[in-house]
């Protein structure tokens, strides 16, 4: 990392709440009413005789002791035995054979709701009980969202890993419950420890040290974050939004080193609409536990309450599958775009000016409008955040040229941006439509881009192409 020009002390993180510490005292107590496995045991035996002991145990006090003992004990394992263990949690601790048989054959013979609770009874692998009394030792949770962190990349190629993951997303749906989580405005003022955090795990557009998160919590920005008691001081998802006038339709301004305090308070003050340009998810062993939806309509709440002069929210977002798209349809019978165009755009030169591409900008964001409208039944449309907006309740306001410029922007979208509008009074009917129809809500201006004055030439291929 570039040499920093300005630093801040670091600071631990909040202590544990009332709750770890008292499970924690219970645990002090219980140890010697649990049946604690030898500490001279090979660490990953030991490690599964604890989660059989936990699993097997009655008493309150001594499981926690045992929790905590097997929580201890996973963060001594070396990688090579974590994985073992996962996968003895995984291909063990299976339903009993007997017993889900007999449930299965009551419901069918007798399919009353007292018959399917008791077949879903039945069905719930003992791991999921294992997992709970993990939970509850203190950093429990932490421990558990690092193992499905580590299991993730594995699983394509050990499938025996995939029940174990499939446990793991059950519970974290309902542990990470919206009613669960906690709202912060990150600013300057924020521990340290979060605001390294920050740093680290940005993922849409890279913070270059202490100098530049301070612009992005200046006076004309505003940062949030979710936070879970479980996981106390570690952000889970955090959004950046800039206060300005009108849709922001290039990210580099937004970026751009600004220490001008006045300025800054002046362009707040003067702000009519919010734009969340970056929404990071904080923790990998959480994928596919969705937070962004309760976020970002939390904070257009949030934001309506302290500034009611905005009238206008809206992204500043990537279009992180569009050249991918491109590229997978170059061999089609007539691709989207011809070689030539393509070895032009692919080329970091043609963008160092604007007028290099103009000749392009037509047919470009014309096939970004179809990309990003077109759907796939069940699916939304190709792109991970269009649907991720699209089916939040978010309208396709405009496709912005030049948008983003950076190494990473021309990679994926040839420097393509999209504003996607949330409308307070629109947002419900426009998720209901997506949902239930994969309507995409858009604009006229994007109406246009689909439907320029020359003739289009037939489908080929599900694409509607625009020729050169």
């Amino acid at each position: 990392m570039p040499a920093q020009t300005e630093t801040r002390p670091t600071v631990s993180s909040p202590s544990a709440n009332w709750l770890e510490r008292l499970w924690s005292s219970i645990a002090d107590r219980g140890r010697d009413y649990a049946n604690v496995p030898a500490a001279s045991l090979p660490p990953g035996e030991r490690a599964r005789q604890l989660a059989d002991a936990l699993l097997s145990g009655r008493g309150e006090a001594s499981g926690a002791a045992l929790a905590r003992e097997l929580v201890v004990a996973l963060k001594g394992l070396t990688q090579e035995d974590r994985l073992a263990f996962c996968r003895h949690i995984a291909t063990g601790y299976m339903p009993d054979e007997g017993a889900l048989r007999a449930a299965v054959e009551g419901w069918i013979a007798d399919p009353t709701p007292a018959r399917a609770a008791a077949l879903s009874d039945a069905a719930e692998p003992p791991r999921q009980e294992l997992l709970r009394r993990m939970n509850q030792a203190r950093g429990g949770t932490a421990a558990l969202v690092g193992l499905r962190q580590e299991i993730l990349p594995l699983l394509r190629g050990q499938p025996e890993l995939a029940p174990l993951d499939s446990d793991l997303r059950h519970l974290f749906a309902s542990w990470f419950n919206r009613g669960f989580l906690d709202l912060r405005r990150i600013d300057w003022n924020t521990p340290a420890a979060v605001l390294e955090k920050l740093i680290v795990y940005e993922a849409v557009h890279e913070i270059d040290g202490w100098t530049d998160l301070r612009r992005r919590l200046a006076p004309d920005r505003r940062c949030f974050a979710f936070f879970h008691p479980a996981l106390p001081g570690e952000p889970l998802i955090f959004v950046e939004v800039a206060l300005v006038r009108g849709l922001a339709e290039a990210v580099e301004p937004l970026l751009a080193p600004d220490t001008d305090t006045d300025a800054q308070e002046a362009r707040a003050r003067e702000a009519d609409t919010a734009i969340f340009y970056s929404i990071s998810n904080c923790q990998e062993g959480l994928r596919g536990v969705s937070f962004g939806n309760f976020l970002i309509k939390q904070v257009v709440e949030e934001l309506k309450q302290e500034l009611p002069r905005i009238t206008q929210f809206a992204t500043l977002s990537p279009v992180p599958g569009f050249r991918r798209w491109l590229e997978r349809h170059a061999g089609d019978e007539e691709p989207p775009l011809d070689t030539a165009t393509f070895a032009v755009l692919a080329d970091p030169a043609t963008w160092e000016t604007p007028r290099a591409a103009a000749g392009s900008q037509t047919q470009l964001t014309h096939l970004c409008a179809v990309y990003l409208t077109e759907t796939e039944p069940g699916r939304g449309p190709n792109d991970p955040v269009a649907r991720f907006h699209l089916g939040n309740g978010a309208r396709l306001e405009r496709i912005n040229w030049r948008g983003n410029v950076s190494a990473r922007g021309l990679r994926e979208s040839f420097g393509l941006m999209v504003n996607y509008l949330y409308d307070p009074d629109t947002i419900e009917a426009n998720h209901e439509a997506f949902a239930s129809g994969g309507v995409v809500a858009r604009s006229t201006a994007v109406d246009a881009l689909l439907n320029p004055a020359q003739p289009l030439p037939r489908r080929r291929g599900g694409l509607r192409l625009l020729g050169v």
